[in-house]
């Protein structure tokens, strides 16, 4: 694992929130573009907090199914630093991409690794998430972490799925995986995040990093 877990809150909405989030330490921030979201963002109110960011605050958009030239166009527009896969995209899809990739995998009982290995080497990580049959992301719901003990990952992984300020000590001491992503588990209402929620969680990351390098 590294020594500290990246923290990425995903569902971004509001510039002024967006740099109030980024002041506690979060090392990047989502931004969806996907219509049927309630979090969905347009390109160019994305462009704008963008271009506020400080220095080494990647900006990461989420798209799920979509045209790949129509999501290079918008990741050049808006100046974003990785693009998020969260739909059923080819390794050819995630290989046309011109920009850094990661991939969305649902993980579930009986899902095995050959899923992931053909991504390998194309992908920049993967992004593992809930598995729900009508949903592509964001259920606020958990999976049981233990699932991953029989998995080997080719590529640095960033945890999702349910995490709050409450659980994420216990998942990156069980799981210890190179970053985790909130959403839900921070918010007021879709698109509206909760700053002391925010706070409690950068605190509980930083303390369960502190308690396995103690270990």
């Amino acid at each position: 694992m590294s020594i500290r877990t990246r923290i990425k809150v995903c569902g971004i909405t509001n510039k002024s929130e967006a740099q109030r989030i980024v002041a506690l330490g979060v090392d990047a921030l989502g931004f969806i573009c996907v219509e049927s979201s309630p979090r969905n963002i347009d390109p160019e109110k994305v462009k704008e907090i963008v271009a506020t960011l400080p220095p080494f605050v990647d900006a990461v958009g989420v798209f799920v199914d979509q045209d790949p030239n129509v999501v290079d166009e918008i990741a050049q527009y808006c100046g974003l630093t990785f693009v998020q896969l969260h739909g059923s995209e080819s390794v050819e899809y995630c290989k046309s991409i011109g920009r850094r990739v990661l991939k969305a995998m649902s993980v579930r009982p009986g899902m095995e690794a050959d899923i992931l290995t053909p991504y390998a080497g194309c992908v920049n990580g993967f992004l593992l998430d809930t598995y729900h049959e009508k949903m592509a992301g964001g259920s606020g719901e958990t999976f049981d972490w233990k699932l991953l003990e029989k998995l080997d990952i080719p590529a640095p992984y960033i945890l999702a799925g349910g995490l709050s300020p409450e659980n994420v000590g216990a998942a990156i001491t069980q799981v210890r995986p190179f970053a985790v992503d909130v959403n839900s588990g921070v918010e007021i209402e879709p698109g509206v995040k909760d700053i002391e929620k925010v706070r409690c969680l950068v605190e509980e990351v930083t303390k369960a990093d502190r308690a396995v390098i103690e270990e």
